[in-house]
């Protein structure tokens, strides 16, 4: 794969990584910023996407749909169909919830949730990309 690919790549799973890094720090926190978990959570599984795109030569959209990322992601490798539901489950928190006027209380145990699942797309992403690009 050409250099500049994997360094593009690498920089959207460094960005990645630094949500992941910001959700384990707010989790650890007696009060819980629950609505920038859930945002962090789908900043995770959204880059992570963005990079196996990036990984394989496509063009990438500016969209935070993850079902539209994941979908993407599909047509390279259908294995890709299984996170569709979760995708859709966890777009939501990438606007709607950080402006006041559509803020809405978010559960710990949701938030926890949002957060597993972007976690299982960054994980999935991860061993489908050659493992010589990312560091």
């Amino acid at each position: 794969m050409d250099e500049g690919i994997n360094k593009e790549v690498q920089a959207w799973f460094d960005r990645a990584d630094e949500d992941l890094m910001t959700v384990n720090t707010l989790l650890t926190h007696e009060k819980r910023a629950t609505s920038a978990i859930c945002f962090h959570s789908q900043q995770l599984a959204e880059k992570a996407l963005k990079a196996y795109l990036i990984a394989h030569g496509k063009h990438i959209e500016r969209t935070h749909d993850l079902t539209r990322l994941v979908d993407l992601c599909a047509e390279l490798d259908p294995e890709f169909t299984s996170l569709e539901e979760i995708g859709d489950k966890i777009s939501f928190y990438a606007v709607e919830i950080r402006y006041p006027d559509n803020w809405i209380p978010i559960p710990l145990n949701k938030a926890k949730d949002a957060f597993s699942k972007a976690k299982r797309i960054y994980d999935f992403v991860k061993i489908k990309l050659d493992p010589t690009i990312l560091i």
